[in-house]
């Protein structure tokens, strides 16, 4: 069975929609840099990936002002998701349908307001506005009301490889006929709960991340927003579609909680797990959009796995040398970046990196390169606690 993507919308630190986020990638112009929006001691110590739109802004825009308990995840998402159906020509009738499904993710959720769920936890306040907003799924709650959406609906959260499961469980819904749509995605915002996080893991970079270098030393957090529609063949024979999801593959290495095993054996199966799913051969592919969060671990152990798993392993790039690491909007934002590289046929480079990884990164994307024939590309997410992810698309 065929499902096509109909429809797509995303905003991140390099756009505030999806047109924009592709002349950024053109341009090899990145959106990282210091913190204006977070209330943190490490928002001048640090690099962030940071909407360049403050919440109020985005608020306004879409017309929410007298909406309570709506946090900047949730914005996001209601962003994005905008875009995705208006996008995808979806009526209301088709969006409330009980034959589309609704799969967001999230890590972070409603706790970007860090010091709101703290005081409202330990009874510091009298009760904020946002009680209800501070789960993961919060937004996927606020955007299914709103809509009237009467299908199934989900929220994963698998760290990283979160909103690249939600496209995976579309994909499946629509196989098994549970489902004839479904607009899959995620959301994440920058929040003090995972800087502080992630700083105490010490993967935090004082410079803009430099995925697949010799002298990496950590990511930079960023935020972002992004939805797919995914549809049957037999309800959208008549729309623009943008390519194919054609395989999928999920694993887990449980080896750590925040590292992958050394001889990656997670990222191997994941990769290995898609390519059975899509039914091609590894040499069938012609780009991968790697997970490449720029920390010692993940990018050596992801390159072992392309040598793992291709004889000649395909150009590849990290775009989160761009965004930033956007956790559990990640996978679904690096895909609508991989229909980019699929309708137009151009690569896009990984961007800081001045001393690939030796041995490991000869193909390696280090120039934004039009006109190359794109028919299949994979894109890799992991989330910690070797949770792995490796989608297919297809023109």
């Amino acid at each position: 069975m065929n499902i096509y993507i109909t429809g797509f919308g995303c905003i991140s630190p390099i756009g505030l929609n999806a047109d924009e986020n592709r002349k950024s990638l053109q341009a090899s112009k990145d959106g990282l840099g210091k913190s204006v929006h977070l209330q943190s001691r490490y928002a001048s110590l640090k690099n962030f990936g940071e909407v360049k739109a403050d919440t109020e802004t985005l608020r306004k825009e879409l017309k929410f002002e007298n909406i309570q308990g709506l946090t900047r995840t949730d914005i996001l998402a209601f962003k994005a998701f905008r875009e995705a159906i208006e996008n995808a020509r979806l009526s209301a009738d088709e969006i409330s349908s009980r034959d589309t499904a609704f799969i967001s993710a999230s890590t972070v959720g409603g706790m970007c307001l860090t010091d709101e769920l703290y005081n409202d936890a330990n009874f510091l306040s009298s009760g904020s506005e946002y009680i209800r907003s501070y789960n993961c799924a919060a937004h996927t709650l606020q955007i299914a009301k709103f809509y009237g959406m009467k299908g199934f609906t989900n929220t994963i959260n698998t760290a990283c490889s979160s909103s690249s499961n939600a496209i995976m469980m579309g994909m499946r819904l629509i196989r098994q006929g549970r489902a004839k749509r479904v607009i899959v995605g995620g959301a994440e915002s920058i929040a003090k709960y995972t800087v502080n996080g992630f700083n105490s893991l010490q993967i935090l970079s004082d410079s803009k991340c430099k995925p697949f270098d010799e002298t990496r030393d950590g990511l930079n957090l960023g935020e972002a927003a992004a939805y797919l529609v995914l549809e049957a063949e037999d309800v959208c024979k008549n729309k623009t579609n943008y390519g194919r999801i054609i395989g999928a593959g999920n694993s887990n290495d449980a080896f750590h909680a925040s590292s992958l095993s050394d001889n990656a054996i997670g990222v191997t199966k994941c990769m290995e797990l898609a390519l059975e799913d899509a039914n091609i051969k590894p040499e069938s592919i012609d780009y991968i959009n790697a997970h490449g969060t720029a920390t010692p671990n993940n990018d050596l152990i992801e390159a072992i796995g392309f040598k793992n798993v291709f004889s000649k392993v395909p150009p590849f790039s990290s775009t989160k040398s761009y965004t930033g690491h956007t956790l559990g909007a990640s996978g679904v934002l690096e895909a609508i970046f991989c229909l980019f590289s699929l309708n137009h046929n151009e690569l896009y480079p990984n961007l800081q990196t001045t001393n690939p990884i030796l041995g490991y990164c000869d193909s390696l994307v280090k120039q934004f390169t039009q006109n190359v024939e794109m028919n299949y590309i994979m894109s890799n997410a992991y989330g910690f606690g070797g949770n792995c992810t490796s989608l297919i698309f297809a023109k």
